[in-house]
């Protein structure tokens, strides 16, 4: 008794929360959606691995691990939007919208930082120095030298620090457990011997061992802030197994981006208008009551976006204008079946309940051949597009939860309360 008397109230009360909680989480658009490359302007680097002599093959795990390691490189740059994506089985898509320093990108993408320290003797140390009395440029210190005792696995972590003198900066480091335990037995037999250490096979300093080293350490290199710091974002993200190549470059200027999020979103705005009143012209009640529930879906669309992180770019605008469409389209199957019952003699509460109940199938079926489409598409898909396929996957189960509980939520208390009994209100 009580559900019967109040249900109306209640579902409107829930709608309306429904509403406000997706106000709330998506205003305002400005700060809240983030627009990818082709909104924004940025970077996009193609890059190919490529085979060494440790790794002839590139597999699908080796792309995984390097993307990994190139995911936490690039997060450094201050722009949370960068979308990675595996292109092939020896590729990787990086989309970098708003970036303001490519070539610190481009930077990153390349270098290995690979971090060793490895035995050498003082005279060879010298001989492999420049600027030292016995430097010698065709010796390689780095073949020269024995097997290495730390590596960049063996760290922890590393951080900038200025140096002790001032002006340079140093690169402060702490090693991992074990790496530390034998850091420390190496460094206590090799006292008053130096301590090599390479970047990339390139000796970077050597420092004269003065006591028993645990599991801080360290690189002095006369590195300035911003080569300190980039040394710092390769140790720690550590180090790529194989080369590095950029095969392809595109950067996109902020005024196109702009210029295609204007264009998009006048596009996507008249697209709307023109169903909502196509609607509203050819199915009258039901149609206005479609369009309301229309709005509600917008809302939601907007709250996931802006809840989740999405990140909005042009594929994936067009994902929602056309999962609207589905919307569209759902309701319409409800209302002309609604009309059918109404020409075959139906009372107006009679139609609209079989006209829901006897459509549904037909909308469920015609919204999970779309999310069965749509799931294909991102999985075999790459980059933008899977964007556009997720967006239409997301925007389909709004579609549906929608088209059968909001329309017909509105629906029923417009019936129930007799405000519009009339055949010719619901287009019959």
């Amino acid at each position: 008794m009580f559900w019967y008397r109040w249900k109306h109230l209640v579902k409107m009360l829930v709608i309306l929360g429904l509403c406000v909680g997706c106000w709330f989480i998506f205003s305002p658009l400005s700060n809240t959606v983030k627009l990818g490359l082709d909104l924004q302007g940025g970077l996009r680097a193609l890059v190919e691995l490529e085979p060494n002599d440790q790794y002839k093959t590139i597999t699908t795990d080796i792309q995984s691990e390097e993307m990994q390691v190139l995911q936490d490189r690039l997060n450094t740059l201050g722009t949370s939007e960068i979308s990675f994506s595996k292109v092939g089985n020896d590729r990787i898509n990086i989309e970098m919208p708003g970036l303001t320093d490519p070539k610190q990108a481009l930077q990153l993408i390349q270098q290995a930082a690979v971090l060793e320290m490895r035995p050498l003797t003082a005279a060879q140390v010298a001989k492999g120095s420049a600027g030292s009395s016995t430097y010698d440029p065709k010796f390689n210190a780095y073949k020269a030298s024995g097997a290495p005792i730390i590596t960049g696995s063996d760290l922890s972590s590393a951080q900038p620090a200025p140096a002790p003198g001032g002006g340079a900066y140093v690169v402060d480091f702490t090693l991992k457990s074990d790496g530390a335990r034998r850091f420390l037995e190496w460094t206590r037999k090799n006292i008053g011997n130096p301590l090599p250490i390479f970047i990339d096979g390139k000796l970077i300093e050597a420092p004269t061992i003065q006591g028993a080293i645990g599991a801080n350490g360290q690189i002095e290199g006369n590195f300035t802030l911003e080569s300190a710091t980039a040394l710092v974002t390769e140790l720690n993200s550590g180090a790529l197994k194989v080369p590095t190549r950029i095969i392809e470059v595109e950067n996109v200027g902020p005024l196109l981006g702009k210029l295609d999020l204007q264009t998009s979103l006048v596009a996507s705005l008249v697209g709307l208008g023109i169903v909502l009143a196509f609607m509203l012209v050819v199915y009258r009640v039901p149609g206005l009551l479609a369009d309301l529930a229309l709005v509600v879906y917008c809302f939601m669309m907007l709250a996931y976006v802006a809840q989740f992180g999405v990140v909005l770019t042009l594929p994936g605008i067009a994902g929602f204008v056309l999962s609207i469409g589905m919307a569209v389209d759902a309701n319409v199957l409800i209302f002309e079946r609604i009309k059918e019952e109404l020409w075959a003699g139906r009372t107006t509460r009679a139609a609209v309940g079989v006209g829901f109940k006897r459509a549904f199938w037909t909308v469920f079926d015609s919204h999970v051949t779309t999310m069965v489409g749509a799931a294909v598409l991102y999985w075999l898909g790459t980059g933008t597009v899977k964007g556009f396929a997720f967006t239409l996957l997301i925007g389909t189960i709004f579609s549906l939860l929608t088209a059968v509980n909001i329309t017909r939520a509105f629906t029923d208390i417009v019936v129930d309360n007799d405000v519009a009994t009339k055949p010719v209100w619901y287009g019959a």
